[in-house]
């Protein structure tokens, strides 16, 4: 194998691992992942893990990535080929584990292969975040405070917060001084964002004795959840026990530790960030990355026109009348046909649809092959920029605010589609909202 030299200034090596899940973790994101592993989703023009790592690439000291997951090895085949041929520079390989065995659990059965070569640091992304990935400058300040850890954090609603991992930190050092996972009650509005820099010298020792912890009570520590970790392990007896004590989560039995020590640093960032958790959580993603590109003035964008509201992705095998306006926040897949007249808006279409003339469609997700008929409307309803929810109430229930159609939907000509997900297959020739149609 290629040995790449060590530079002059010795700098010290990173290694990157992206976090992909696996299927039974992808309910939330039905109808879309029935057809699509949640990863490969694309948002903006690439799959969701694509954004992750073009960010990696960017690191000078990076040379391989590990993705870890437990799709079936075939899933991610294609876009590993495709990514090593854009990013020359790095190594891509995806490891797939056994079973679910949580964010701390893959990294701690994988770390024979992560530690290979030696890296000095181990850039640890989730790869359902949505952000700007600023891992210069966590680097940076891993380097400037000589620390075991550096957290990604953000600000969000005081209401929000409990929602997700909070961070207690000293405002001068940066040090995180608490984290707690969910907490019950408010502790702080800085919030993980589910990207970490961790010494490798560190961080497998903190997965090693919190193993060891659970291993001394194993059947008391689990934790409830809707997305149960261990519910795809089939065991008895011992091997039950043991698959267990090695199913870990860095936000549940490994951060709180870390913050411990006197070295666990937390990057606030102020730029943007969202979960890609839900299916029409896509929307808003897609929207903020096509923002992103604007703003960096990307030539994958279309330019912005009288019928072009910037920022717009079109592929360049998609077909759009002149006389259709889409915009702000839309994407456009390969060999869509959008009709005269239509109206596409904080959307996204993908491949191989077809929106007829004068359709509107807002706040949307077309689904693989699916048409929408000509003066037909397919809406959601728009959500506040800060919000980190896809859901809303309306006449009592909770619905998705953005709507779906899944693959191979249609919408008849004049038809009202409004606030439903609609798994795919379906025809729908009258007009609906509110609803999940089966």
């Amino acid at each position: 194998m290629l040995q790449v030299p060590l530079r002059e200034n010795h700098q010290a090596s990173t290694k990157a691992v992206i976090l992909v899940g696996g299927p039974s973790r992808g309910t939330r994101f039905r109808p879309l992942s029935l057809d699509v592993p949640k990863p490969l989703f694309e948002v903006a023009g690439h799959p969701i893990i694509h954004h992750c790592l073009k960010a990696v690439a960017k690191v000078d000291d990076v040379r391989e990535v590990i993705l870890v997951g437990y799709y079936d090895e075939s899933v991610f085949r294609d876009f590993i080929k495709d990514a090593s041929k854009e990013f020359p520079q790095l190594r891509i390989l995806y490891l797939r584990e056994y079973t679910a065995l949580g964010t701390a659990g893959g990294l701690y059965h994988f770390r024979d292969a992560i530690l290979k070569g030696k890296p000095e640091r181990l850039l640890v992304l989730n790869a359902d975040v949505c952000c700007s990935f600023p891992l210069g400058e966590m680097m940076r300040l891993f380097d400037e405070k000589d620390a075991e850890a550096v957290i990604l954090g953000t600000r969000v609603s005081n209401e929000t917060a409990t929602n997700f991992g909070c961070i207690v930190s000293d405002s001068h050092t940066k040090r995180v001084l608490h984290y707690v996972e969910k907490p019950e009650s408010h502790i702080s509005n800085l919030i993980n964002c589910g990207v970490y820099l961790f010494a490798t010298e560190c961080i497998f020792p903190a997965i090693r004795s919190a193993i060891k912890r659970r291993t001394t009570r194993p059947r008391l520590l689990s934790y409830p959840s809707s997305d149960n970790l261990e519910s795809s392990f089939i065991a008895t007896g011992d091997d039950e026990d043991a698959a267990k004590s090695e199913v870990l989560r860095l936000e549940q039995d490994i951060l709180s530790d870390l913050a411990d020590s006197n070295r666990f640093f937390v990057h606030e960032t102020k730029d943007f960030w969202r979960q890609i958790k839900t299916a029409g959580s896509a929307v808003p993603a897609n929207a903020l990355y096509l923002q992103k590109a604007f703003q960096a003035e990307s030539t994958e964008l279309t330019p912005p026109s009288a019928t072009i509201v910037p920022p717009v992705y079109i592929h360049p095998t998609a077909t759009v009348d002149p006389t259709a306006k889409l915009g702000p926040n839309v994407s456009i897949g390969p060999r869509v046909v959008v009709g005269a007249g239509a109206r596409i808006k904080d959307s996204i279409v993908l491949e191989d649809a077809e929106i007829r003339h004068d359709a509107c469609v807002m706040h949307s997700i077309i689904g693989w092959s699916s048409r929408v008929g000509a003066w037909a409307r397919v809406e959601g309803t728009p959500i506040p920029v800060g919000s980190h929810s896809t859901s809303i109430v309306k006449q009592g229930i909770k619905v998705q605010s953005i709507t779906i159609l899944g693959k191979e939907c249609g919408v008849g000509d004049e038809v009202r589609v409004q606030n439903c997900v609609c798994l795919p297959y379906k025809e729908l020739k009258r007009d609906v909202s509110n609803e999940v149609i089966m």
